[in-house]
């Protein structure tokens, strides 16, 4: 990940990170974002912007509302995201990703990037902030409208993946640079990596 992202070893705050099977909304996950000297380092946040929510019965608070995804439309309008987007854009490194197709049950689709590699790494677009209910950094996923691959899955949204050549826009680019970035990625380059049932084990979905 260092290699392919630019970051100075140390600037890695992962130190040696072993390969990880999956990663889910509500987790741990690496992400690269600029430091305060506006270089590039590799860290850990967990998935999903957190905000206080009380019970509609009782008035008592509940569980946070996790925030996983954040549309590309309201990046600019909406004051969850607004911050973010202007000044704490992030890569977030995969090889698939999963959208999910029914009920009882559900079947997994993970799609993948095509390539000479099983999964050719990648970077999905980013947001992150300092988040006090999740006791640290927090992430979430810009997500865009869905290509001719993934609309069959999920007809409205896919996470944003950006080209290796717009790291550095998405990063220190303006805001209008960076909304450019934002469109569904070539379905030429993407393939249905594999699909079934219970492929899936955690509750977070793209909305």
């Amino acid at each position: 990940m260092r290699q392919l992202f630019g970051v100075d070893p140390g600037q890695d705050q992962l130190g040696n990170q072993q390969p990880l099977s999956a990663i889910f909304p509500k987790h741990q996950g690496p992400v690269v974002r600029l430091s305060e000297n506006r270089s590039r380092e590799l860290v850990s946040m967990h998935w999903g912007f957190l905000t206080p929510q009380n019970s509609k019965k009782t008035g008592k608070p509940i569980k946070p509302a996790a925030w996983n995804n954040a549309r590309d439309d309201k990046l600019r309008s909406a004051g969850l995201w607004r911050q973010s987007f202007e000044a704490r854009r992030c890569l977030i490194p995969g090889s698939s990703f999963c959208e999910t197709k029914g009920r009882n049950p559900a079947t997994s689709f993970w799609f993948r990037m095509t390539g000479d590699e099983a999964r050719p790494p990648f970077a999905f677009a980013g947001l992150w902030r300092d988040d006090a209910l999740a006791e640290g950094p927090a992430y979430t996923m810009v997500t865009t409208t869905a290509n001719e691959v993934v609309k069959p899955i999920h007809p409205s949204r896919m996470p944003v993946i950006l080209d290796p050549g717009t790291y550095e826009t998405w990063l220190h680019g303006s805001t209008d640079e960076a909304q450019g970035l934002l469109r569904p990625y070539p379905a030429a380059q993407m393939e249905v990596a594999f699909s079934g049932e219970g492929a899936r084990t955690d509750d977070g979905e793209t909305d």
